[in-house]
């Protein structure tokens, strides 16, 4: 039997299979307007197509809690009743071809306001419909405006609108919810020592720089039903002293990922998704197949916490051996789906499991 194929149960939820579509944004929403961040005809098409292609679970894009949580003006959003209830075609369609929706609330923090990569992904002013950035601390994300340090009132409203934001993302229909905590957005950049320079209770030690990502999943687990599993993408390393020892500048570790996955799993997330990096814009990060597995594996190994790897997997072979090694309880697909959207029926053939196509494309098989 193949384990990439096997289902997968986190509390009440059982997952079909183990390949899994990563959030990846696209950038195409409208900007303004009554229709900002809602779902169109492009995200349709785009998700629909890999529901079709035999995933066990597909995780929507980084969806903001806010409108200065986007990335780009043309990203989701889930702060207002008109997107959630356009969210609703997304996860009927979902579940109608035994998919489970998933959704990773999100905000950008100093990251945000940032035009699309197509267009440079360069800062994006107010004047041009941009917006003022937030951090932790006054601290710049390479060559993007300076942000405004958040004031503890404000932590607090964040906190509120992921809350907020989960309500919705429930009431739409979505079975996962996860909250995005890697790649230099707002809560990595509460986590890192590189980006929060804080002193009071949201900064310096490793337990007060972990409060606000604490918080946040403690409010977004009190909204979302105990049956369904709650996840938190995280970036295991920042890519700086402890991966590059020529770089001498202070970062989160993977000792770290493990230290907070403890935390977590005690408060309530039920799947570590880890990634890597974000934090600081010229980190020297090591790519290669898989290079980001050893971080989720670490995990794995030394919590109980179950665990997605993400990052350059692109054959059926490598990923099942990820899982059958005991590597990881799932592996999440990026780019390898955007080239090839029936990747998991392919998969399915080359290791002798069954595939769930589609009626009607049964003509193919």
């Amino acid at each position: 039997m193949s384990t990439l194929f096997s289902p997968l149960k986190l509390r009440e939820l059982t997952i079909p299979n183990r390949a899994w579509m990563a959030p990846m944004c696209q950038y195409q929403a409208d900007p303004t307007g009554p229709q900002a961040g809602v779902v169109n005809d492009w995200h349709l098409g785009h998700l629909f197509a890999r529901a079709a292609g035999g995933l066990g679970l597909i995780l929507l894009e980084a969806t903001a809690v806010a409108p200065e949580g986007r990335i780009t003006p043309g990203c989701l959003g889930l702060w207002n009743e008109t997107q959630a209830r356009a969210l609703t075609r997304v996860t009927r369609f979902l579940e109608e071809h035994d998919v489970v929706p998933a959704i990773q609330l999100a905000h950008s923090g100093r990251k945000g306001s940032a035009s699309a990569p197509w267009l440079g992904g360069g800062p994006v002013a107010p004047e041009q419909g941009g917006w003022d950035t937030v951090a932790p601390s006054a601290v710049a994300y390479g060559n993007f405006p300076t942000p405004h340090e958040l004031s503890v009132d404000e932590i607090q409203r964040l906190v509120g609108d992921f809350a907020a934001a989960a309500r919705r993302a429930l009431d739409a229909g979505f079975k996962v919810v996860e909250v995005h905590g890697a790649h230099g957005f707002l809560i990595n950049s509460f986590l890192s020592p590189h980006s929060n320079h804080r002193t009071d209770a949201y900064g310096g030690s490793f337990e007060r720089r972990a409060r606000f990502a604490l918080e946040v999943v403690d409010a977004v687990r009190a909204v979302w039903p105990d049956e369904l599993p709650v996840f938190f993408r995280t970036s295991a390393t920042d890519w700086l002293a402890a991966e590059n020892p020529a770089d001498n500048r202070q970062g989160w570790t993977g000792d770290d990922t493990v230290r907070l996955a403890k935390e977590l799993l005690a408060h309530g997330v039920d799947l570590l998704d880890v990634s890597s990096g974000g934090v600081a814009h010229d980190a020297r990060i090591t790519t290669g197949p898989g290079y980001q597995v050893p971080y989720a594996a670490a995990v794995r190994a030394q919590t109980d916490m179950p665990v997605g790897a993400v990052g350059l997997i692109t054959e059926a072979e490598q990923a099942e051996e990820i899982l059958a090694s005991g590597k990881a309880d799932a592996v999440l697909l990026g780019r390898e789906l955007l080239r090839d959207p029936h990747w998991a029926h392919r998969a399915a053939g080359r290791l002798g499991a069954a595939a769930r196509w589609p009626e009607s494309y049964g003509y193919a098989v």
